[in-house]
């Protein structure tokens, strides 16, 4: 059986950017039409702005925490803090492991270093989704 650190990085390489590949890959668990992520995560990828921004692989995280846990109240929204808890949580992993969120400073543009290439920066982003969001 196909792991989802295996799925995300089989979607990346078929075209998907960073966001959609993670996000996608959790369209079962947040029962949501994979299409629909893939849309919602499109302008997440390649760091939203040229690699300006926060690194696709944590956003696609990002999203798939507010599928989880938003009360989705439109009218006296409830849950923002107990989302930005658990994004917060992924994104701390994330910096923990690889020093950096920001895509150009992963992918080392300024500096020549590269602290974490795309696969690995999807695979690491799956695994925090699997620990913070779906822990059994």
């Amino acid at each position: 059986m196909e792991s989802r650190k295996e799925k995300a990085n089989a979607l990346h390489d078929k075209g998907y950017n960073c966001a959609q590949a993670v996000a996608c890959t959790f369209a079962d668990k947040v029962d949501v039409d994979e299409e629909i992520l893939f849309r919602a995560c499109e302008g997440l990828g390649l760091g939203m702005g040229c690699m300006q921004g926060t690194c696709g692989a944590i956003s696609g995280a990002c999203v798939l925490a507010g599928f989880v846990n938003s009360s989705a109240n439109l009218d006296a929204p409830n849950s923002k803090q107990a989302t930005y808890k658990l994004s917060r949580q992924i994104v701390e992993k994330f910096q923990a492991r690889n020093q950096g969120t920001i895509c150009k400073d992963l992918k080392g543009v300024e500096t020549g270093k590269m602290l974490r290439a795309c696969p690995d920066c999807i695979m690491d982003a799956v695994e925090f989704v699997e620990e913070v969001l779906f822990a059994e």
